[in-house]
């Protein structure tokens, strides 16, 4: 136990029972896989009624975002934009010839934080949680807690 000023913190030990783990098969070398009703359900099974939920994808080549879901070719324009911005056949230094994947995996960052109110996530009407695949086709994970 820790005494600061006049208050004590009791030290926990780190629990992940409220996590949960969803299993992704990618079928494509970049594929941006829409999560958001398995991410709904996790919440649903951890029994979350209000707060924020984390999703975290433990890959270095594969990340996860937040963006439009309504109109496919968003997801189409940004891959685009990653190619042109990343493209797979530059010069890296990196020996087994997935660089590009690194560095778009790590443009589109490997957490995302959504607000949680009465059970339901709390995204905007357009707006759905997208794993980002940049070196597949290959069996992924995201992290949910």
């Amino acid at each position: 136990m820790l005494t600061y000023f006049r208050w004590q913190f009791r030290i926990l030990p780190a629990t992940f029972q409220n996590m949960k783990t969803l299993a992704i098969q990618t079928q494509e070398k970049t594929e941006f896989v829409d999560i958001t009703s398995r991410v709904q359900a996790a919440v649903m099974e951890i029994g979350m009624k209000t707060g924020a939920i984390t999703v975290f994808v433990p890959h270095t080549t594969a990340g996860v975002t937040i963006n439009e879901n309504a109109d496919p070719d968003v997801v189409t324009d940004i891959t685009v934009a990653l190619e042109k911005i990343v493209p797979w056949n530059g010069h890296y230094q990196h020996r087994e010839g997935n660089s590009a994947a690194h560095i778009k995996a790590g443009l589109m960052g490997s957490s995302v934080r959504v607000l949680v109110e009465n059970g339901r996530l709390h995204l905007g009407t357009w707006q759905a949680i997208f794993f980002c695949e940049f070196d597949g086709p290959r069996a992924c994970v995201a992290w949910i807690g």
